[in-house]
């Protein structure tokens, strides 16, 4: 059985929040599909969003425990001393990139692919993808294990309880169309 947990991802902070794209991701990463990678930084800023968005404290500190210990050995440490060394166009972004160089990440999952110039990053052994983009890879990769891990999410929720055709939809709405419409023809 082909499988890619061999793929050692960064995810940025656009595909963790929001909670039905970061759901989809963390069921393919549970199924073993690839491998997560996260930051201090990135939960920071997700955490940051999250209170932007009106998630109350108990529940954004509920979600961060929760994606830690369905992942304990997803959270890299001691990127901080590459960062001032990397030039990106949004300075900002420079943490998501040390974070997957010092992971040897093969793949940062992102939604700004502009902030992560494909001639630059390659140059550190890295790849950028939307979600959308990488989602579709990695169905095509192994889609018996992808439906497995996609119907298992929609068994799991339970605020909205959505069918399958639903949560679909939902994806969509979030610009998972090319994923949406795989799974889709996979069901």
């Amino acid at each position: 059985m082909i499988h890619s947990v061999r793929f050692t991802c960064v995810l940025d902070t656009n595909v963790i929040y929001p909670i039905d794209i970061r759901d989809l991701l963390f069921w393919f990463a549970v199924y073993e599909l690839f491998t997560p990678k996260w930051s201090k930084h990135i939960f920071d800023e997700w955490e940051s969003v999250m209170k932007r968005k009106g998630v109350p404290d108990a529940e954004i500190k509920k979600r961060i425990k929760m994606a830690n210990d369905a992942f304990p050995d997803a959270f890299v440490n001691n990127y901080e001393g590459l960062i001032d060394g990397l030039t990106l166009p949004d300075e900002k972004d420079r943490h998501v990139l040390a974070a997957a160089i010092k992971t040897n990440a093969n793949i940062i999952v992102t939604n700004n692919l502009k902030d992560f110039p494909k001639e630059y990053i390659v140059t550190f052994g890295l790849s950028a993808k939307g979600v959308d983009d990488f989602l579709t890879d990695i169905i095509d990769l192994n889609p018996q294990k992808a439906i497995e891990a996609f119907r298992k999410l929609v068994l799991n929720r339970t605020n909205p309880d959505l069918d399958e055709f639903e949560t679909l939809d939902r994806f969509r709405k979030l610009g998972l169309n090319d994923t949406a419409n795989y799974l889709h023809a996979l069901l």
